[in-house]
């Protein structure tokens, strides 16, 4: 991908302005999250969205209407920006042949903006279980981790460029209020509140790191203005790793109600759910990320700027009320 030049601004300080305009792409939860982040912060926030239509709950937020599989219309969506906050992706079973360009659209608008794009990530790019930290290779074979291990190279290779300025944030499975599509979403909280079983895709025994999304739009917001941390990649900050077993033990004594037993969803199962619920069917090629161990470290971004995850319990009060 060949990029336009940048535009010239003063690239150290514009994200931290008080006027500079934050664009955030997408109106999923992470999107939204971020919004809502920003606007706390009394930074000016542009959403961006197929619709352009303004979400229910955010006050003082512009609104710019873009396809984002056409570039004229992404270019045009984040003119002005000073930073780009990217949290938008395709379904599941669309990532190969939509999620690259999509991206790409986005690096493009925000490189002849001048904007820092900040792209959140996951940690499929890795291919490997174990205890993660950023300085690993992306080595990912499965689909989604492959494309998500070839967009983070470009993301950052355009960095390296000087093409446009760039930081990339990974987060693993996340929950928290509004989340619904997630490991830790719609199919794992409602049964525990009303005491029933518990599906979950994997060995619950083994520790997993669990991301709370407001932390996870905080590190983006605050990576956005550290020029320190830019052409790299962080891990949001994620409460102590835990195993499924004792996050549901945990959120169990805060409702009041019994641990609920936990099943495990066989790949057959799911792969018979993905021939009409394609997403579903796209978890199958990720077990091994949920049958050993998977430790997210976010000791950089401690050390670097402070920022922690929100305590368990906090966390897991916000997201069953």
């Amino acid at each position: 991908m060949t990029l336009s030049p940048p535009a010239t601004r003063d690239h150290a300080e514009a994200p931290g302005r008080i006027d500079a305009v934050h664009a955030v792409v997408g109106a999923g939860p992470l999107g939204l999250a971020v919004a809502r982040t920003l606007t706390t912060a009394g930074a000016r926030v542009r959403l961006v969205t197929r619709s352009g239509a303004l979400r229910p709950g955010l006050v003082a937020v512009e609104t710019r209407a873009a396809d984002l599989s056409r570039r004229d219309e992404t270019i045009a969506a984040l003119a002005g920006a000073d930073v780009v906050h990217q949290c938008a992706a395709p379904p599941y079973h669309l990532w190969p042949t939509l999620f690259p360009a999509l991206q790409d659209a986005v690096l493009e608008g925000a490189a002849r903006a001048g904007a820092v794009v900040v792209a959140a990530e996951n940690v499929y790019g890795y291919g490997v279980s174990g205890t993660l930290t950023e300085d690993l290779p992306l080595v990912a074979r499965t689909r989604k981790g492959a494309v998500r291990a070839a967009m983070s190279e470009r993301l950052l290779a355009a960095h390296r460029a000087g093409d446009a300025r760039t930081v990339a944030v990974r987060a693993s499975d996340f929950f928290g209020p509004g989340v619904a599509v997630s490991a830790f979403g719609e199919r794992f909280w409602p049964p525990l509140v009303a005491g029933r079983s518990i599906s979950w895709f994997g060995d619950p025994d083994v520790p997993h790191t669990a991301t709370y999304l407001p932390d996870f739009a905080r590190a983006m917001v605050r990576l956005a203005g550290e020029p320190a941390a830019w052409g790299r990649p962080w891990h949001a900050p994620s409460p102590p790793t835990s195993t499924v077993r004792e996050i549901v033990a945990r959120a169990a004594r805060i409702v009041g109600v019994p641990p609920p037993r936990i099943g495990r969803t066989p790949a057959f199962v799911l792969r018979a759910i993905g021939l009409l619920v394609p997403a579903a069917g796209e978890l199958v090629e990720l077990a091994p990320l949920y049958d050993a161990p998977l430790v997210v470290s976010d000791a950089a971004i401690a050390a670097a700027f402070g920022e922690v995850a929100t305590p368990w319990d906090e966390a897991l009060r916000a997201t069953l009320a």
